[in-house]
């Protein structure tokens, strides 16, 4: 599913415009992206947890040539599935 998708699910699901459900889709995940950049944890009981976690410096390889480089410390986002998300994926 992507965007536009899911904005239409939304739309139809709670009867409003796909402008308004467009404006709603933004607004959530702005509102998610701005806590994970400020460092804070972000958690939608039953449907899981997004965080940042802490990459260290690494030595990796380039694959086509098989030099190695180095990878820089770097944050990224992380979603760990709530325990109820789980068990309807896996139903």
């Amino acid at each position: 599913m992507t965007k536009t998708g899911l904005v239409e699910v939304v739309a139809g699901k709670l009867k409003i415009s796909k402008s308004a459900a467009q404006a709603a889709v933004d607004a959530m995940t702005d509102a998610i992206s701005a806590s994970l950049k400020k460092g804070e944890k972000v958690t939608l009981v039953g449907f899981g947890t997004f965080d940042v976690v802490k990459r260290a410096a690494r030595q990796g390889m380039n694959p086509r040539t098989r030099e190695k480089i180095k990878i820089k410390a770097c944050k990224a986002p992380r979603f760990k599935a709530g325990k109820e998300f789980k068990a309807l994926v896996n139903k």
